[in-house]
């Protein structure tokens, strides 16, 4: 398969291969795969670290242990396997942010980092008001 280093994989070709990796999923473990539960338990399993009896007390905890599962171990495999494709394909480079960015929220890195995370904040607390 020949990958355009400019424009990287197809779309089409990365959302059809993600659908049977779900179909997958379902199949072989009777799950789902997602990442919004994981970031969750990762940070249950931070504040454990420094205190272990209120994470215990937590409600939510109560019902979702803060544990490396097959879920969190899903999401170290996105970050690897993404990692392995742009170093094989030598696409790989260190960059903050797109430089799309730059065009359309300004020069100033701070704002553009502000933006980001408030993008990716927002996302959380949907997937997670979502029971995602």
């Amino acid at each position: 398969m020949k990958i355009d280093k400019e424009n990287g994989w197809s779309p089409y070709l990365a959302g059809a291969l993600s659908g049977i990796v779900l179909i997958l999923s379902v199949w072989v473990s009777g799950k789902y795969f997602g990442a919004s539960t994981t970031f969750v338990r990762s940070a249950g399993l931070i504040e454990k670290l420094f205190s272990a009896s209120r994470v215990a007390s937590m409600e939510y905890f109560v019902k979702e242990k803060p544990q490396i599962d097959w879920q969190w171990m899903f999401v170290i495999g996105i970050f690897l396997g993404s990692l392995i494709s742009s170093a094989t394909s030598r696409t790989f480079r260190w960059q903050p942010l797109p430089p799309m960015w730059e065009g359309r929220f300004g020069p100033s890195l701070g704002k553009r980092w502000l933006i980001a995370f408030s993008g990716g904040m927002i996302g959380m607390f949907g997937a997670r008001l979502a029971d995602g």
